[in-house]
């Protein structure tokens, strides 16, 4: 059968098994070549081809629920649900999602692009499908680095207790996007050394289930096997949240896989499937990767491995040039420490790991710890640095608001990501930390418009004088970088101006990259722009804004984020309070989730491209 051909799982049920080992080999190199040319998850989707296969093999896609977690390892569960045709238009705008969509299919159940949600979902499915009287599986799909969230174990520790029907299909492949750590690690690593214990009980029933006599000395067999669990091999973990456990299982044996999965389909009460899978399968460079480079990629040359995407000369990414700066201060000061959740590669922090091991730490796949850690370790006279997603830090508003700034902790976030970041969509666009932080007391929030800025305000953050936890945003991408050490710290809630002529016309405020972009285009065609570098959200420069409503002119506040609580919101809170009358006009992402595309692309569909704003200026210069 050719992939093309495949319209809904229905196709793939009447393959040999053969057949199926075939397809799993076209599949994966239709993905390789497919992700070389549009950028996407590439690791996980190699590593989970047959027990995706598996799984619509022996399950009934829509009737029966596939929840892959995090859902950005369900490209081969796109193409058996009949959508290989809408690969060419993968992660691109108004194209398909690189995650579960339920508008797209179906058999979508459930969306998600954070991990450690997926038993949680699999739960209300199934109490929802008991209260009905249905009949149908639910079957998560969770991975070894998603499972240490306390999510996972938190939806685990009710899946035990309700006892409902559940197939868990445990994909460990020992990787999430960066190496797992801890306990829980050390623990998967023993339930993956019980191969005699899998072996031997398989053995026994296949001996004794071929007589009426076996199956009924089977059937009192049963009663001894936790006892010869305990004693072969540690299923704890499992079993402590009383949950039946079969593995573990090849996850590259369709034979094998097909087989368990049929007996789990028929299981009553809620039953864990561990597999045992290689991430990034039949790719050498992918396979080889222990640090998560070619978990999400961006296009790159299939033969060669190289990707396609370059740096200009004397750049660097922004999570670089934090990584570099951190570094430096490290040198300086033993205090300063470096904590992330499971995103070392994806946060640049690979060589201060490197160099400083005793100063750093992957927390996993657990933000809120990471926090909460954070806070204690700052409490205890250390400076440490938080880097982590914007998209990933909502899951610790908690911890921020409870941990570190209700105790008023010098903990410095590093908030990776933010405001759009591209083809990965509604889940990772760091859009909401602004209106997220700003309501918090004690806390101070900025954004450097450059590398230098960036390095300034590491300092500010860090400066022996600061003693409050300190928020700095950076977005994806790269930007001119030289590391200086000479670069001082900035006055706290300083805001810089910019004038592209003498003349004031128009000002606007705005932040980030904006800054330089908006004042180049301006003094390139000679317009009368004043730009206001807004580089801290909070608190803000209440002199300057005194200064700005004494001009008399329109003023226009320029967000790459969500209006609702942005900068904007900060600046008319001030004038209202203050009885200050002036005119502004806003402009950034109105209510609504915002889809996937080119960074570029959504910044033009939602009218806050540079294209879009010079020609509010230009309404406003003709008024």
């Amino acid at each position: 059968m050719n992939l093309y051909d495949i319209k809904g799982p229905e196709d793939i049920k009447k393959l040999n098994l053969a057949e199926l080992n075939d397809l799993a080999g076209e599949i994966r190199a239709f993905l390789i070549e497919s992700i070389a040319q549009s950028g996407g998850h590439l690791s996980s989707n190699l590593g989970i081809v047959e027990v995706t296969l598996a799984l619509h093999y022996v399950f009934d896609s829509p009737k029966d629920k596939l929840i892959f977690d995090v859902g950005h390892q369900s490209y081969i569960h796109k193409i058996l649900t009949g959508r290989i045709n809408d690969f060419k238009t993968l992660r691109r705008y108004k194209g398909m999602s690189g995650f579960q969509k339920r508008k797209e299919s179906i058999h979508d159940v459930w969306e998600a692009g954070h991990s450690s949600t997926s038993l949680s979902a699999a739960l209300g499915m199934a109490i929802a499908r008991d209260l009905n009287r249905e009949s149908y599986q639910v079957v998560p799909i969770i991975g070894d680095g998603a499972l240490s969230s306390g999510m996972a174990m938190e939806a685990l520790n009710q899946i035990g207790s309700e006892g409902r029907n559940m197939v868990i299909l445990f994909n460990d492949n020992h990787m999430s996007i960066s190496q797992n750590v801890g306990a829980m690690d050390q623990a998967f690593t023993k339930l993956r050394a019980s191969r005699p214990y899998l072996n031997f009980k398989h053995d026994v029933s296949d001996m004794l289930s071929h007589s009426k006599a076996g199956h009924n000395l089977l059937k009192r067999m049963r009663d001894l096997k936790n006892t010869l669990k305990e004693n072969v091999v540690d299923t704890s973990i499992f079993g402590e949240f009383n949950l039946d456990y079969y593995g573990p299982v090849d996850g590259h044996d369709l034979h094998m896989l097909i087989k368990v999965l049929e007996v789990a389909r028929k299981h009553k009460g809620p039953v864990v499937i561990h597999v045992m899978t290689k991430k990034g399968k039949g790719y050498p460079f992918a396979e080889a990767d222990k640090e998560g480079v070619w978990h999400g990629v961006s296009q790159f040359d299939a033969i060669s491995g190289k990707s396609l995407s370059q740096l200009p000369a004397n750049h660097a990414s922004w999570s670089e040039v934090f990584s570099e700066t951190l570094m430096d201060m490290a040198k300086q000061d033993e205090r300063i420490l470096a904590l992330t959740p499971a995103m070392i590669s994806g946060s640049k922090l690979s060589k201060f790991f490197k160099q400083f091991p005793d100063r750093s730490f992957d927390c996993g796949i657990a933000e809120e710890h990471c926090v909460t850690l954070a806070a204690a370790l700052a409490q205890s006279g250390k400076r440490p640095f938080v880097s982590i997603y914007s998209s990933f830090l909502q899951r610790a508003y908690d911890q921020i608001q409870q941990d570190a700034a209700r105790m008023d902790l010098p903990v410095v976030f590093g908030i990776d990501r933010c405001s759009l970041v591209g083809e990965d969509g509604e889940t990772h666009h760091g859009v909401f930390d602004i209106a997220m932080l700003r309501s918090i007391p004690n806390l101070i929030l900025s954004q450097p418009k450059d590398g230098r800025e960036a390095q300034a305000l590491m300092k500010t953050a860090f400066a022996s004088s600061q003693i409050h936890p300190f928020a700095i945003r950076y977005p994806r991408g790269n930007v001119r970088f030289q590391l200086d050490s000479s670069i001082q710290a900035v006055p706290i809630g300083s805001w810089t101006l910019h004038q592209s002529t003498d003349d004031d016309r128009i000002i606007v405020i705005t932040y980030g990259p904006q800054v330089d972009k908006m004042l180049s285009r301006a003094e390139v065609n000679h317009i009368p722009l004043t730009v206001v570098n807004a580089r801290f959200f909070k608190p803000i420069d209440q002199r300057m804004l005194q200064e700005i409503a004494a001009k008399n002119c329109p003023i226009i506040i320029y967000e790459s984020d969500m209006l609702s609580g942005g900068l904007s919101s900060a600046v008319l809170e001030y004038y209202n309070d203050h009885k200050i009358q002036v005119f502004i006009k806003r402009i950034g992402i109105k209510d609504h989730f915002v889809s996937h595309g080119s960074v570029a692309q959504l910044r033009k569909s939602e009218h806050i491209d540079s294209n879009s704003v010079f020609q509010v200026i230009t309404e406003l210069l003709c008024d």
